[in-house]
């Protein structure tokens, strides 16, 4: 059982990080097309990472998966 959790925590960290880099490739071919509907405010253009909201959804999934990761691996070896 302990082999399961630990090979489903692995593909749901790859899942996780598969999901963030083709979030933020697809962030960055928006961002060369260089059209926006309104004009972004400074404060976000400053965070513009920090402030996009399925970034940090995809930054918490990843530190979620990798906590589960390290709690199951502690507490079955």
């Amino acid at each position: 059982m302990a082999q399961f959790a630990f090979i489903l925590s692995i593909i749901v960290l790859l899942i996780a990080v598969i999901g963030f880099v083709y979030t933020y490739r697809l962030g960055q071919q928006q961002k060369l097309q260089g059209e926006y509907d309104t004009p972004i405010p400074e404060k976000i253009q400053e965070h513009a990472y920090l402030r996009n909201p399925v970034f940090v959804a995809w930054l918490l999934a990843i530190l979620l998966a990798a906590v589960s990761i390290i709690f199951l691996a502690l507490r079955y070896y």
